[in-house]
């Protein structure tokens, strides 16, 4: 399972670099440190990917992956008009399982997020750190504070295009090793933040992306995979479709709770109490029913929280109104980037409205 990838973290990293320690002191001097340096980090470990495929070191199968990573990132310019630069043209191994981590809080009776404000960037409904035990750190104090919170780990973020300088946004030992499907969906989705990028809006700007990957890796699949990779990436999505179901539902259910004004604190405690045990049911049926089994989403459901669900959003609400508008284009990519373009120049309630309308059909 993918959540967030904490896109805002390497652009952080460029910015801090271009504006020196005077930005810093606008900011927390210790966070922009510690983005500046994980990201240098990754940095200095890439090579083109053409260095590892020649270079008789290289494990087969790590070459047979950066081969078809090449494929697919050729592919996204050619097909879906996606940038031609040099992220994920150079691969960097880490020494750790996750990319960055990120923290995410939201209130006991709110699906609302906390969010963190950064120069450039603006508003995110998260806070990334390169090393676990910084995160956790964080989490704790949030805690001790009454938030609800979530720590996870993101295998890859993008800097959104302000790192050509640096050699681009490169593919990671964290996410190489995927099965084709996902790997294909994950680099379609990073590169679409190059694309477009509003600031302050995470909900459009993961749900924009959001769609093209899925409607990337359906037109990759039907084209240029084989039967094999198109079995797994389908019962692989048919869980995760089961799973957006589920947090859909209860989403909608705990904002009713949380927004009715005949409940005082306390009854609204013990709804959300009932719904989150019924919203564990539900998942403990499907993986003993549909999903024969599976137990990748096990974590997810036992650390369930507002804070989880809140996020979880951000990469599905808006989804449906951009497929809508990638039909209206003619499932033209190029017209459809576009058309998202000129949406995102609107203000903020305009914009939203906007894709309200798209997602009712008009």
């Amino acid at each position: 399972m993918r959540l967030n990838r904490a896109r805002a973290l390497g652009l952080l990293a460029v910015a801090a670099l271009l504006a020196g320690l005077a930005l810093a002191g606008c900011a927390s001097t210790g966070y922009l440190a510690q983005s500046v340096g994980g990201h240098l980090d990754i940095v200095r470990r890439a090579r083109p990917l053409a260095d590892w495929i020649a270079d008789p070191a290289t494990a087969p199968a790590l070459r047979e992956r950066l081969q078809r990573a090449q494929r697919i990132r050729d592919w996204a310019v050619a097909e879906l008009a996606l940038p031609d630069n040099r992220s994920y043209r150079h691969y960097a191994a880490l020494d750790r399982p996750a990319a960055v981590w990120n923290v995410v809080a939201a209130p006991e009776l709110s699906l609302q997020l906390k969010t963190w404000c950064f120069p450039v960037v603006g508003c995110v409904g998260y806070r990334g750190y390169y090393a676990r035990d910084a995160a956790d750190e964080l989490a704790a104090e949030l805690r001790a504070g009454g938030w609800e919170v979530v720590v996870y780990g993101v295998p890859a973020y993008s800097t959104l295009g302000w790192t050509e300088w640096l050699g681009g946004d490169p593919l990671l030992s964290t996410f190489i090793r995927y099965p084709e499907g996902e790997l294909a969906r994950l680099i379609f989705h990073e590169l679409a933040h190059q694309v477009v990028y509003v600031r302050d809006d995470t909900v459009f700007n993961e749900s924009y992306a959001t769609a093209v990957e899925r409607l990337g890796v359906a037109r990759w699949l039907a084209g240029q995979a084989g039967a094999e990779a198109r079995a797994e990436y389908e019962a692989f999505d048919a869980r995760r479709r089961d799973f957006r179901a589920l947090l859909r539902t209860a989403r909608d259910d705990l904002r009713a709770i949380y927004d009715d004004a005949a409940l005082d604190d306390d009854a609204k405690r013990a709804a959300k109490a009932a719904r989150m045990a019924r919203l564990r049911d539900d998942h403990a049926g499907l993986k003993t029913g549909r999903w024969d089994g599976y137990a990748g989403y096990d974590r997810w459901f036992e650390q369930a929280n507002n804070a989880a669900l809140g996020i979880q959003a951000a990469y599905d609400e808006r989804v449906p109104a951009f497929e809508r508008l990638f039909e209206r284009e003619g499932r033209d990519f190029a017209r459809f980037h576009a058309a998202v373009r000129e949406i995102a120049r609107l203000p903020a309630a305009e914009r939203h409205a906007t894709l309200t309308r798209l997602n009712a059909g008009e």
